[in-house]
């Protein structure tokens, strides 16, 4: 099944939980400081700040996400589509500043104890866990078709572990009075969000970068182009992502000695071949007939 896009009918559905899922986070961050505070617990408020920074993120998102739907201009003519992964990146990165900002704390944590109330702590933790639930039923599907979709579910999902990292630390403080599962369980949350959020920057560096996609085999790519009858060979292939979604293929095509109109019933197979094998979704060929001197794929 082709991916949905964000501009799809699904896609305005996308927005909408995105602007519910910022809404829930700032309102986890209020909740959380307030709570972190009064009950001196150091994990509940680097939750509270995680939640922001999340909350944040989604804004970003959404701004991408909105951005990505403007038509394309005579600037700007592949249209605005790369916000999504630039905000990806952003998302991402902050993310991981973030965490070992909390890791530094955490070890800080561990040489000047804090007394923590272990029942406030419990409290406000389930209730930023039940919202971030909510937060990541909502992103769910999109995460697996948009890639700034899934940095904002990443982001959600994190804060869902994380809280119920918290409540657990506050069940041992409460029952066995131990103090510095607090910023032990601070360092692990953090750990777990730079393992998570990694992936996410290498895929839009990748991007960024126009590597090839990792899916795509180039040999298997050669060969479905040149059994088409006609074809000698294809050259100077360059393969790339617009966005999350969108391959784009351009190649010199080397064809026999054929009329014109011949051309476009090969070029029509390739786009075919190239589309159902690779889901490659644009294409832009050269046709030429012993032109270049080097006949390298690449």
């Amino acid at each position: 099944m082709a991916p949905h896009h964000p501009h799809s009918p699904s896609g305005g559905l996308f927005e909408k939980n995105l602007f519910v899922a910022i809404l829930l986070n700032f309102l986890i961050t209020v909740i959380e400081i307030i709570g972190g505070i009064a009950s001196g617990s150091l994990s509940l408020l680097s939750d509270a700040i995680h939640n922001f920074s999340d909350g944040i993120a989604i804004v970003v998102s959404y701004v991408a996400i909105r951005l990505s739907k403007r038509p394309r201009t005579l600037k700007y003519t592949f249209g605005l589509k790369r916000a999504e992964v630039l905000a990806a990146i952003i998302n991402a990165s902050v993310l991981m500043i973030i965490s070992f900002f909390l890791i530094k704390e955490a070890i800080e944590r561990f040489s000047i104890p804090t007394p923590i109330t272990g029942h406030l702590m419990l409290a406000v933790a389930a209730v930023a866990l039940l919202a971030n639930i909510v937060g990541t039923m909502l992103l769910k599907r999109g995460a697996d078709q948009n890639i700034n979709i899934r940095a904002a579910y990443v982001h959600l999902v994190s804060d869902a572990v994380s809280s119920l990292a918290v409540i657990i630390g506050a069940i041992f403080i409460i029952v066995f009075r131990i103090t510095w599962i607090d910023p032990v369980l601070t360092i692990l949350i953090s750990i777990y969000i730079l393992k998570e959020t990694y992936e996410i920057v290498k895929q839009s560096v990748d991007v960024i970068m126009m590597s090839s996609p990792a899916e795509i085999d180039m040999n298997q790519l050669q060969q479905a182009a040149e059994t088409i009858p006609g074809v000698r060979n294809i050259h100077h292939v360059h393969v790339w992502k617009l966005n999350d979604s969108d391959i784009h293929f351009e190649a010199h095509v080397d064809v026999d000695d054929v009329p014109v109109s011949r051309t476009a019933d090969i070029r029509r197979e390739i786009e075919r071949r190239l589309l159902e094998k690779h889901d490659i979704t644009h294409t832009t060929l050269q046709f030429e007939c012993d032109t270049c001197r080097t006949k390298e794929l690449v």
